[in-house]
């Protein structure tokens, strides 16, 4: 299991998409699961850029992570673990099938660029600017959760085009792969 982190705006659901197209795991969003979800209250949720409970999140994610299990396959996650309760799950339920996580790193302006091409309708820039707070004041916290349980973490530079990125991220996840 690959789980990529980064800002919104650092290219986790292309970068996530390319790997598992390339090594054949199935790709796992948590922000594009909480968005198909269909709840009027989750979409609400969504819109003011703050983070959907624990309890839906850890539903939605896990049924799809079963499907791709009930498949026969590996899967790259997109955007969880959020907080430090959803890394300590994962620590505590996957830490013996995690192969590696990987952070996106794009300066903010490079992001905000990214985001205002982008256009989706929950890209404002005051939920934007609530999705970075939300991200940096957790990130580390989870970092340290998941390598306590021997969990690799890696940073990957973001810049350079989606192709200059994957290689990146190809590397980093053969390096894994090869130990």
């Amino acid at each position: 299991m690959i789980i990529l982190m980064g800002l919104a705006g650092s290219g986790k659901s292309t970068q996530g998409q390319m790997l598992a197209e390339a090594t054949g795991r199935v790709w796992l969003s948590a922000g594009q699961v909480l968005r198909d979800a269909g709840d009027p209250e989750v979409q609400a949720t969504l819109q003011r850029g703050e983070l959907v409970s624990d309890e839906i999140t850890f539903r939605l994610m896990t049924q799809g992570m079963l499907q791709a299990v009930r498949e026969g396959k590996d899967v790259v996650i997109d955007g969880f673990p959020r907080d430090v309760t959803q890394a300590e799950w994962i620590a505590d339920n996957l830490a013996s099938v995690m192969d590696i996580l990987i952070i996106i790193d794009v300066p903010k302006p490079e992001l905000m660029r990214r985001l205002e091409l982008r256009g989706r309708a929950d890209d404002t820039r005051e939920v934007i600017e609530e999705r970075f707070r939300i991200v940096e004041q957790n990130i580390y916290t989870i970092c340290e959760v998941l390598m306590q349980k021997g969990i690799r973490v890696t940073r990957v530079d973001g810049l350079g085009t989606p192709e200059e990125v994957f290689e990146r991220i190809k590397q980093a996840v053969a390096e894994v792969e090869n130990e």
